[in-house]
């Protein structure tokens, strides 16, 4: 009798303790629901605060900040392109005169033409080429003083001028030098006389703000091929 006694009380007091168990869990699981709540309530409102500041124009130095970047963005939709085309011209004796006035020459985003030179607008990487096409005799002359050994060569440079060279002086930027033929004595002048060869350069270079290109093109000039296509000049940024 006193060992059921002792089995019935203690079976009561597990059965009250697992009762008196339940509330304080499902009390416990509703404040960490409330507090998760809480959080995420707190990062949403931080979240919506810091996007409303960086749409609002602040006076001083925010506002400035908002107009670079506004130039910036209007910049980076213009394109900086130029491209020429060449001709001969008597008066100029060692350039071809370049031209943005007939196709398919073309320029925008502040690149320009003066003075028979390339002026570059604003600092930044540029691509530079440039093509000379000639219509090369390779048959002696009764005239011709050169031996019948002598080789015909084609030359083409970019100069560039720039105030960060600290004076008032050209460098050579790109050069080329093409051998077309050989001179020969006799033969038909219709077959021997009418070859024709280019010389083509171009590079990708670090240029500053008011910079300028032009060409120098030695001899052979009288003999330039001026048809569409064949004597251009031009930059475009990168």
């Amino acid at each position: 009798m006193e060992g059921d006694c002792k089995v019935t009380l203690f079976a009561a007091v597990d059965s009250e303790s697992k009762n008196s168990t339940r509330p304080g869990a499902k009390h416990g699981s509703a404040l960490t629901v409330a507090l998760l709540g809480f959080t995420l309530f707190l990062a949403i409102a931080g979240a919506a605060l810091l996007i409303l500041n960086l749409h609002t124009k602040k006076p001083g130095r925010d506002e400035e900040s908002f107009d670079i970047h506004h130039t910036l963005r209007q910049l980076s939709n213009v394109r900086a392109a130029i491209h020429l085309t060449g001709q001969y011209n008597s008066q100029m004796a060692n350039s071809v005169e370049w031209s943005n006035q007939v196709d398919p020459s073309h320029s925008e985003g502040g690149l320009e033409l003066k003075n028979n030179e390339i002026v570059i607008p604003q600092a930044g990487l540029y691509f530079v080429y440039s093509q000379v096409s000639f219509r090369v005799s390779c048959r002696i002359d009764e005239n011709d003083d050169t031996s019948a050994t002598s080789m015909v060569h084609l030359t083409h440079r970019v100069r560039r001028w720039s105030s960060s060279f600290g004076n008032d002086e050209y460098r050579t930027i790109l050069h080329s030098v093409r051998t077309a033929c050989q001179k020969t004595a006799g033969g038909d002048a219709d077959e021997e006389g009418g070859w024709y060869s280019a010389v083509y350069m171009g590079a990708v270079f670090n240029l500053n703000k008011g910079d300028r290109l032009k060409t120098v093109t030695e001899k052979m000039l009288p003999n330039l091929e001026e048809e569409a296509g064949k004597t251009f000049f031009g930059v475009f940024a990168m």
